[in-house]
């Protein structure tokens, strides 16, 4: 079954309906003349559309599509993530946040040249650039690729049009479009979801069958502790590995630090964070509902042993058109939801990357060839970011486009989202919490973390993850079966190769390996440039001054700290 004509109405006013935001943005306040208000909305966001926000710009497509297959192929064991991002919120709101959000950046890495140097900020910047092209492209060409089949939606026609109008509403009323799209894309990405968990508890008849199917098929799984760090997914995995993720993507991220930072006061932008973790973990729990209902309506059926679909990813939508194919403009408002998550990824690419595009590159390429600081007058002064933001759109759909033909781009590309989130947060935190890390010691440190994790999760060969039973013993009830004998059934029992123990380390810890061999690396190699007085600490201090920290570099417990040893220096002169 292909969409219908309501389904096509119903997708259709959801992107006409983000794209008017963007023109009410545009043409509302000041008139995103300004990079202040083009960039950072004028540090006037309320708290509501900034958490929804936050949740947005992280939960794509591939997220929504991906958690539901989770718990279909693999069973409930990652929810115990969420108990992750409640641990790292607070450590995010009160030790992060407020030294990003006091010295008013507008980009997150105007931080590290303030604490290390220029070279750390390019560096760091330059890792983030690359992550987020890479990640925006994919994000954008997922939801195409695990639609195409079962939509009758043209994969090139999806990127363009999705790509045109996230490009069109983030470039013409910048972060405040974004912001204000956020939240109605939010309202899409629920009811995507909910739209599978209620007709499934409809059909079962309760939520208690389908949870009975759920066990007898072994997908519910919850209590694994094993602290080996091998195993794909345990309480020590999703929770350690978890919360290393969730504080580099919202603790020191420049998508989500310059949402932050959009609000009024530092006490906002907390409430902000503590708001989005609740609708952060509503939504990843429902979409884990959502992977036992798609298994419980296909737990004697599996469309890709069927050979009805040709990647579990497109779980989601072959139940929408199998089960609800009755129903017009369901289907569409499904598509929309998931589009609308990919819509919020992209447009938070397309406005962080402006702003450090901007800020981190332009205006210090201008102070090189210029040999004075770049002040734009009130005319251009939002128009450069505006060019920045059409290009980097551009660039969005041409790295969809060749994801097409690269088909390991996709895991390779997913990956370097979590290995280059590590070691960012690695030098962020040696900037914070340390007064020995120096520049030269910081960048070692980064480049060896990232290389590492890298290498643990691009090496091969790799063990295959261990998938559960599947079945196809009665599929009468489903048109199209035809069975494809070249996916396995199960895990096979056969005994498996050696591998080496670097790539069999669970994908979630990633991202600690990264953090912890930047840290480590970092801040030994710093204390032996210091002792060697190769480098030295004058960085950490007030200019002009040898004695005097700056308290506003360092994390607010070290920086009352440190301002009681300045007070104390002061009454001792």
């Amino acid at each position: 079954m292909a969409f219908g004509v309501w389904d096509y109405v119903v997708f259709g006013i959801t992107l006409i309906i983000s794209a008017a935001i963007g023109v009410y943005a545009r043409f509302s306040g000041g008139r995103q003349k300004t990079n202040q208000e083009y960039l950072l909305a004028n540090r006037s966001m309320p708290i509501w559309p900034v958490s929804f926000s936050l949740m947005a710009s992280f939960m794509s497509a591939v997220t929504l599509l991906g958690v539901s297959n989770e718990n279909y192929q693999f069973g409930t064991q990652f929810v115990v993530i969420n108990i992750s991002y409640g641990l790292a919120t607070p450590i995010c709101a009160y030790l992060f946040l407020p030294v990003f959000y006091n010295m008013g950046v507008t980009s997150a890495y105007e931080y590290l040249e303030k604490r290390f140097g220029l070279l750390t900020r390019l560096v760091a910047s330059l890792s983030y650039t690359i992550q987020m092209v890479l990640y925006m492209g994919i994000a954008l060409f997922a939801p195409a690729l695990a639609m195409e089949t079962v939509t009758g939606i043209k994969m090139n026609y999806a990127i363009i049009l999705i790509g045109g109008v996230c490009s069109f509403y983030s470039i013409i009323g910048g972060l405040k479009a974004v912001l204000l799209t956020d939240v109605f894309q939010s309202i899409l990405m629920f009811a995507a979801v909910l739209i599978v968990g209620i007709s499934g508890i409809a059909y079962a008849g309760s939520m208690s069958e389908i949870f009975r199917v759920a066990n007898e098929g072994g997908r519910l799984q919850l209590w694994n502790f094993d602290p080996d760090p091998t195993v794909r997914h345990t309480w020590f995995t999703l929770v350690i590995g978890g919360m290393g993720t969730y504080l580099s993507l919202y603790g020191v991220s420049q998508a989500q630090i310059q949402r932050l930072v959009s609000v009024k006061t530092l006490k906002n932008a907390q409430l902000s964070l503590w708001w989005q973790w609740p609708i952060l973990s509503s939504l990843s729990l429902t979409t884990s509902f959502s992977g036992l209902v798609i298994y419980w309506y296909y737990s004697t059926c599996d469309p890709l042993l069927a050979g009805r679909i040709n990647s579990r990813d497109q779980n989601m939508p072959r139940y929408i058109m199998d089960a609800l194919k009755d129903y017009p403009g369901i289907a569409g408002l499904f598509v929309a939801g998931i589009f609308s998550a990919c819509l919020s990824t992209v447009s938070t690419a397309l406005n962080s990357l402006s702003a450090i595009t901007l800020e981190d590159y332009f205006k210090n390429i201008y102070l090189f060839i210029k040999k004075k600081p770049y002040e734009p007058s009130v005319r251009d002064s939002a128009l450069i970011s505006k060019v920045l933001a059409t290009c980097y759109g551009v660039i969005c759909i041409l790295v969809a486009f060749l994801t097409q033909n690269l088909g390991g781009v996709l895991q390779a590309s997913l990956t370097i989202f979590g290995v280059v989130g590590g070691p960012l947060l690695g030098v962020f935190t040696l900037g914070m919490f340390t007064k020995v890390a120096n520049q030269w010691g910081v960048i070692t440190g980064h480049i060896i973390g990232m290389a590492v994790a890298m290498w643990s999760q691009f090496g091969k060969p790799r063990p295959p993850a261990p998938v559960l039973d599947f079945s196809i013993e009665d599929c009468s009830a489903f048109e199209g079966f035809q069975y494809n004998s070249t996916v396995p059934i199960g895990t096979s029992d056969d005994e498996e190769p050696t591998y080496f123990y670097l790539y069999r380390l669970s994908y979630m810890y990633a991202v600690v390996l990264g953090f912890l061999l930047t840290l480590i690396v970092g801040y030994v190699t710093s204390y032996i440039l210091y002792w060697t007085k190769l480098q030295n600490m004058h960085k950490i201090y007030v200019k002009g001054s040898v004695n005097e920290i700056n308290v506003n570099l360092f994390v607010p417990p070290l920086a009352r700290l440190y301002k009681r040893h300045n007070d104390e220096k002061r009454d001792i002169r």
